[in-house]
């Protein structure tokens, strides 16, 4: 479950209309949204390019949630100055682009922001060793990096499950990829507590209503995962 008992809810700004971004971001932050997910996307590590610094540093200026930036990207030690400097609040960084996450997340740390370390569906869980005591947020992908509507990879469920049991109180865990109300209340009993949804946010016909239901099934999951737990 939660090991504070909170879910957050982050929607995924890729899934947004581009054209209506503001009113987006104001639909989803009066629906109750905790922060948003930023996809960032260099062509390379991912297979697809996405938002950028100017977009980053515009959405920092119409709200007043959290800024949770993942760079999918070969270089975000390059890159997370100018996304801190945007505004970004949190920079998750992915444990295969580096050979020395450690210092990584010194670097990133020294910009006044938080911390995330993030690993494909492929990649173990022990990957994370060098640093998972040293940063304030996991993400597990449970799709691979590069497009959005992609259904949710089962397989890693074990593995966010395997995550939860070996973090602080206070680290969040983070959940990408395929989450709507059902995957939702998986994930949350298996431990995770920040889930990042797309489009079953933003494209279903009542955002408002899909982000609540999210919500309520996550609930759900970490209250069965705590049962669960206790037996």
């Amino acid at each position: 479950m939660s090991k504070d008992s909170t879910i957050r809810i982050a929607p995924s700004l890729l899934a947004a209309d581009f054209a209506r971004l503001g009113e987006e971001i104001t639909l989803v932050e009066s629906a109750g949204a905790d922060l948003l997910h930023v996809d960032v996307m260099d062509g390379h590590f991912a297979p697809n390019l996405s938002i950028g610094v100017p977009i980053v540093k515009s959405v920092a200026r119409c709200t007043e949630l959290p800024l949770d930036v993942h760079l999918m990207i070969t270089d975000p030690a390059k890159y997370a100055p100018a996304f801190a400097e945007a505004g970004a609040g949190i920079i998750t960084f992915h444990i295969e682009t580096t050979d020395d996450p450690k210092s990584l997340v010194e670097q990133i740390r020294a910009l006044g922001v938080k911390v995330g370390v993030s690993l494909n569906p492929g990649t173990p869980a022990d990957a994370l060793d060098p640093v998972i005591t040293d940063v304030d947020m996991v993400l597990v992908m449970t799709v691979w990096p590069g497009f959005g509507g992609q259904s949710f990879i089962r397989d890693c469920v074990e593995k966010i499950r395997e995550i939860a049991g070996r973090l602080r109180p206070e680290q969040w865990l983070e959940v990408d990829g395929g989450i709507n109300a059902e995957t939702a209340r998986e994930v949350a009993a298996a431990g995770a507590d920040t889930l990042v949804a797309g489009n079953a946010i933003f494209r279903a016909d009542d955002p408002p209503a899909a982000l609540a239901a999210i919500r309520r099934a996550a609930l759900e999951g970490s209250s069965s995962g705590t049962l669960e737990s206790k037996l």
